[in-house]
């Protein structure tokens, strides 16, 4: 539990005091209600970063930065789902908890259909809170919770499963001169099959086959949508107001300041405890990409701004942040890993 304590601290660390940052410089007024925008580390990019020193880095810095960066996520969802919503109506937001109910009891039942799933919580959970005004993104984090995340057969029950119909799919005399296999050796790979599906988790293997869709097309989608920045920007109207600089130093001082501070305070505590392979210096530079914002604070932005010119401000404010806090984080871990290496 200590090991995992750090990284939850470190993300709640990291959306506080950003936030506290943007407030001091945005205290009233439409600009705000930006306030969440400094909150969100962009996961894909962060580790993207990290990933780009390679073997040089810990194990260890990989696993804080991603749970960093997956509690991060889930509080910026939250964050959306509680204060940037429109009305609430709470009739369909009743129906879509009841669902939710029906799909858990679906779980303890044994139901493991991803179809059943996907049915209800697309066109059950997903809708309603659409139209309850509950903004959508907390539906898919709570339909996941329903979805199965355990094994039918264990591991060393499914090897000795898959060994014995290996065996008997060798023994069967095989169909001589045709293409296709016998009723028998299609019977024994029917039985594999099942095997696999029950040795492999419904929520894992729904995750595994949604991958590629959203790495290579939704992710992308969702940021070039997001991302449109108009460069011609007058200067006296960019600082006209505390958005951009908010949103830039809620980024980049306040994620550091979060992250880090609030690690060496619950480690100087001893309620958490610091990762093997971890120092101050990689904590830094953690901290540094933790400022990676794009994505998800594009969007809060979107939600937070109907003023064309205020989410303008706010984009370039996370563009600012994102680029100087990669760039300086690279530096400091691949510095870090190179005084190591010697």
């Amino acid at each position: 539990p200590k090991k995992a304590l750090l990284p939850i601290i470190a993300a709640i660390g990291g959306m506080v005091v950003p936030a506290l940052i943007y407030l001091l410089f945005n205290p009233a007024g439409e600009p705000h209600k930006g306030w969440g925008i400094p909150m969100a580390t962009d996961i894909a990019f962060a580790l993207g970063v990290l990933y780009l020193l390679g073997d040089k880095i810990p194990l260890a810095l990989k696993v804080f930065l991603t749970a960093l960066a997956i509690v991060d996520d889930l509080g910026a969802v939250l964050v959306i789902a509680f204060f940037y919503t429109s009305e609430i109506n709470f009739l369909f937001l009743i129906i879509g908890l009841a669902i939710l109910i029906f799909m858990y009891m679906g779980n303890k039942l044994g139901v493991r259909s991803i179809i059943f799933y996907a049915i209800l919580g697309i066109c059950g959970v997903w809708t309603t809170f659409l139209v309850s005004g509950v903004h959508a993104t907390i539906a898919a984090v709570l339909a996941a919770f329903t979805i199965p995340a355990d094994v039918k057969i264990k591991e060393n029950i499914f090897i000795s499963k898959i060994n014995a119909y290996l065996e008997r799919f060798k023994n069967i005399d095989p169909t001589e001169n045709t293409p296709t296999l016998t009723n028998e050796q299609l019977h024994v790979l029917e039985m594999m099959n099942e095997a696999t599906l029950a040795a492999t988790p419904p929520l894992q293997r729904l995750e595994h086959s949604m991958h590629p869709a959203v790495s290579f097309l939704i992710i992308p989608i969702f940021a070039i949508a997001n991302a449109g920045v108009s460069l011609n920007v007058d200067i006296d109207q960019l600082f006209e107001n505390n958005i951009a600089v908010g949103t830039a130093l809620g980024l980049l001082v306040g994620k550091v300041l979060g992250v880090v501070g609030f690690s060496i305070l619950f480690i100087k505590l001893k309620i958490a405890q610091i990762p093997d392979g971890m120092n101050f210096r990689n904590l830094l530079g953690l901290g540094f990409l933790a400022s990676i914002g794009f994505t998800m604070s594009l969007f809060i932005t979107s939600l937070a701004f109907s003023h064309e010119e205020y989410q303008t401000q706010a984009k370039i404010g996370i563009f600012a942040a994102s680029l100087i806090g990669g760039v300086i984080g690279y530096l400091i871990l691949n510095k870090n890993s190179k005084h190591k290496n010697k």
